[in-house]
């Protein structure tokens, strides 16, 4: 019987070293603050908002618009500059393939919904995109008015006039596609870029494309659905220990608030973590089933840790910034 209590007794004791051991490991309180204002990452440039309400993949957003507040339409040059002079650190943006081979800078699957136009930029090359108005479709009071129509002509910038408007900006590039062959493409022309630009980029999209551009392209940060699961399923099983899977290092993580804290080591902990592997963090609004959702106004940031210097996911820049200026 003395023998089972001392067993039981030391099994208690590593247990309790254990745990103290994982409180400590994981605990923020030792952490120096960083001094660092949070990454502001702006969705789409400074563009218009929309509500959520009932949103499905399906919903044509131009068509439940709030009253504009600015004349700025996403993924055009003119937002993106709006976006860095209002603060941002990076401006997000999507791309898709035109007839000719080219990158369209583009959020929808097809043009019908937000321009004059039918198809997908596949169906046009880029000469002919610059033909469209690209603010056909926008309207805030159900069709009643159009606020954009007529003034998008011109307005769809290719990749090309993106990169080289801004050649020393940070930009996360969204490949719409599941097409593998596309990220292949894309790699075949970020290749081509200076190391310096490369450096300033990051592409998150499908696993297909993502997968492919990584094997062409080894050291650009990216991310996928299959990327961010590779990173946190094994971090979870022993991120306790301090210890850092090789599938977190070089890449970016869009971590949503409602999942955030169960995470070791967050807030700055995991932050220190990740930026010592390279690995970028970015804090998006929700549980996770709508990654678009942002912290669009300060009092959405008093969701987040005081602490908290990783990156902030917002689609409304012009109020965020002003914040940590």
């Amino acid at each position: 019987m003395n023998r089972k209590k001392k067993y039981r007794r030391k099994v208690a004791a590593v247990l309790a070293i254990l745990i103290l051991f994982i409180a400590v490991n994981n605990s923020n309180l030792f952490v120096q603050p960083s001094g660092e204002a949070p990454l502001l990452l702006a969705h789409r440039g400074l563009a218009q908002t929309f509500t959520m309400d009932n949103i499905t993949n399906d919903t044509c957003t131009a068509e439940r618009i709030y009253p504009p507040e600015y004349p700025y339409l996403e993924n055009t040059i003119s937002s993106m500059k709006a976006a860095f002079k209002a603060g941002a650190d990076i401006v997000e943006f999507d791309v898709h393939l035109t007839k000719d081979g080219q990158f369209a800078v583009f959020h929808d699957w097809t043009l019908g919904c937000r321009t004059n136009v039918n198809g997908t930029t596949k169906d046009y090359t880029m000469a002919e995109l610059k033909k469209v108005d690209i603010g056909y479709g926008y309207t805030a009071d159900q069709g009643q008015t159009y606020p954009f129509r007529g003034k998008g002509v011109g307005m769809m910038p290719s990749l090309t006039e993106v990169l080289d408007h801004f050649p020393n900006s940070s930009f996360l590039i969204n490949v719409k596609s599941s097409d593998s062959e596309e990220g292949r493409l894309l790699a075949s022309f970020l290749s081509r870029l200076t190391k310096k630009q490369q450096s300033q980029l990051a592409v998150y999209g499908g696993d297909e494309p993502i997968d492919a551009l990584k094997k062409e392209m080894p050291d650009m940060r990216v991310m996928s659905k299959a990327s961010i699961k590779q990173c946190l399923l094994p971090y979870v099983a022993v991120g306790w220990t301090g210890y850092m899977p090789n599938s977190c290092k070089d890449s970016q993580l869009h971590i949503p608030e409602k999942i955030a804290p169960w995470l070791w080591g967050w807030p700055q902990k995991f932050v220190n973590r990740m930026k010592n592997a390279d690995t970028r963090v970015i804090v998006v609004a929700g549980n996770g089933s709508e990654f678009s959702s942002g912290f669009d106004s300060a009092e959405d940031l008093k969701r987040l840790p005081s602490d908290y210097s990783g990156g902030i996911w917002t689609n409304r820049i012009d109020r965020i910034a002003p914040v940590y200026q």
